[in-house]
């Protein structure tokens, strides 16, 4: 599982039938901190997550399919959940509520 933040979304006019309808969107993994590392990446969205959301994301085809229930689904990245907090070392480190206030 990645810690990623979404940064984007992607808007496809042609695509595999068992994926049309199916929201993209552009993550990009982060250091609990938040600092970007590792290259951004298209994720099937399952949590309707946005632009700015901290999220966890399975990067692995096989869960993929297994969490869609399509076995032969070209799926490989999904958006799995949200992030609430991240403590490190007994400190929070990201906290969502924070960004809200």
């Amino acid at each position: 599982m990645i810690l990623a933040q979404v940064v984007g979304t992607v808007v496809s006019t042609v695509a595999v039938e068992v994926l049309a309808g199916q929201t993209l969107l552009l993550v990009r993994p982060v250091n609990p901190d938040g600092t970007p590392t590792g290259k951004a990446r298209i994720a099937l969205d399952r949590v309707r997550a946005g632009v700015g959301d901290r999220v966890l994301v399975i990067d692995e085809g096989n869960s993929g399919r297994q969490i869609t229930g399509i076995a032969d689904a070209p799926i490989k990245t999904l958006v799995v959940g949200f992030v609430d907090s991240v403590e490190l070392g007994g400190e929070v480190v990201f906290d969502h509520r924070e960004l809200e206030a």
